[in-house]
């Protein structure tokens, strides 16, 4: 099955906000990787998914007590 690139506008700013979420992101099924461009002034986080949805990904990042919201690609 092919991997789906979701992106979206966080307000994950820092290496300090990286290291929060890691382990929210990183225990999430279906994430094959991610990555968020903090010299972007939107701090796009850009993950590849194999099963976990959109919404998934959202309320994992809320929780892990950032805004997120989807990004038209």
């Amino acid at each position: 099955m092919e991997n789906k690139a979701f992106k979206f506008k966080t307000n994950i700013n820092c290496g300090g906000c990286i290291s929060t979420v890691t382990p929210h992101l990183d225990g999430l099924d279906g994430i094959e990787k991610w990555e968020v461009d903090t010299a972007n002034k939107d701090k796009i986080l850009t993950v590849e998914a194999s099963s976990a949805t959109a919404q998934e990904i959202v309320a994992t990042v809320e929780k892990a007590g950032f805004k997120i919201e989807p990004v038209q690609v």
